[in-house]
């Protein structure tokens, strides 16, 4: 039976600290990963003083995991926040906010391309895909920047397992986060994650603008623009005030999501936006324990999509359950070693070889 990451936080839940609480409870686990046999994680105390008294439960834990059926290996590493409490709070600065006048589509400084990844309904997969795809570039040598552009529900800082907010020298600049060598931003990591963004139109825009301008990207090859569903308010403002390089629309092969899909492709082509391909995802499943391949969503309706519309089809990707489970756990899929980074690996050279990224 294969490890999960349910069996060791099952285990982890039962070494408790000197206050008498699990390492679970008081949430000191992170970057957990399981590899085959092998079991990664970080013990992150609150400050240095903490973590000094924490050796012995270091390795209890360690010798925990190990016990695990089907754990071969366990690195296990003991840190801090460095010192701090609490992340320092950038000086008076505030995201969100009303839209600052523009003559028209402007680059973002120091990036050499800006893909949008957009689709017309949620649920299939979009998130997952580019931040996926993100890593992927990056493994093959890309400076890759990410940003979470779903202001109503962001999934990045989970799926790339980051949850410190970012820092501001100045109160005017961003500085973005580091994750698996992508360099990131997202609204979720600037607001409370347990309060919901209430924000009309303009207040989109303006928070759109400001992770786009405000943010030190630094020199990056190619920025991945990870869209909200459908065809809204940052849709509409990134495709007029942004250079973008062109869109990329992720589907299901269902009816149903190709018809939200066209919607999407019929948004970029009214705004001028190029459409540099279609990716078609969950497109099929294979059963782990027989080997079965069904479609469960049908098969082939994306590639016949782009056939009739005049677009590339840039792949088609399987439903997976392991590709849920590393973006859950905070490390995509891509970043590790198996078949479906390798798929998202094809993926990212039909990009670099396409001149997209």
């Amino acid at each position: 039976m294969a490890l999960s990451r349910d069996a060791v936080l099952a285990v982890l839940s039962k070494i408790t600290l000197p206050n008498g609480k699990s390492l679970v409870e008081v949430d000191y686990v992170r970057a957990l990963s399981i590899e085959g046999g092998t079991v990664k994680f970080v013990i992150e105390a609150p400050d240095a003083a903490v973590a000094a008294q924490l050796s012995a439960v270091r390795d209890a834990a360690e010798a925990a995991v190990k016990a695990i059926d089907g754990v071969e290996t366990v690195s296990v590493v003991l840190t801090a926040h460095g010192g701090a409490p609490k992340p320092a709070e950038p000086p008076s600065l505030k995201v969100g906010r009303h839209p600052t006048p523009q003559a028209g589509p402007a680059p973002v400084a120091g990036v050499d391309r800006i893909l949008a990844i957009g689709s017309g309904k949620g649920g299939v997969g979009k998130s997952t895909v580019s931040s996926n795809l993100a890593v992927a570039l990056a493994k093959q040598g890309r400076r890759v920047g990410l940003l979470d552009a779903d202001i109503y529900g962001p999934s990045q800082p989970r799926m790339m397992g980051v949850s410190k907010r970012p820092g501001s020298p100045d109160g005017k600049t961003i500085i973005p986060l580091q994750a698996h060598g992508v360099t990131m931003m997202s609204i979720g990591l600037m607001v409370d994650p347990d309060k919901a963004v209430v924000w009309r139109g303009p207040m989109l825009m303006g928070a759109l603008q400001q992770m786009l301008g405000q943010v030190e990207w630094g020199k990056l090859d190619v920025l991945i623009v990870d869209l909200p569903p459908g065809t809204g308010d940052v849709q509409l403002t990134l495709c007029q005030k942004t250079q973008l390089t062109g869109a990329v629309v992720v589907s299901t092969p269902q009816d149903v999501a190709l018809l939200d899909a066209r919607k999407a492709l019929d948004m970029f082509s009214s705004l001028r936006t190029p459409v540099l391909g279609l990716i078609e995802n969950m497109s099929t499943f294979h059963c782990p324990k027989c080997g079965h391949e069904s479609q469960i969503f049908g098969h082939g309706g994306v590639a016949a999509e782009a056939e009739k519309i005049g677009v590339p089809f840039l792949g088609a990707l399987p439903i997976d359950l392991d590709t849920r489970l590393a973006g859950d756990g905070g490390t995509p899929i891509a970043a590790g070693e198996g078949p479906m980074a390798d798929a998202y690996a094809q993926l990212a050279k039909r990009f670099i070889d396409g001149g997209m990224a």
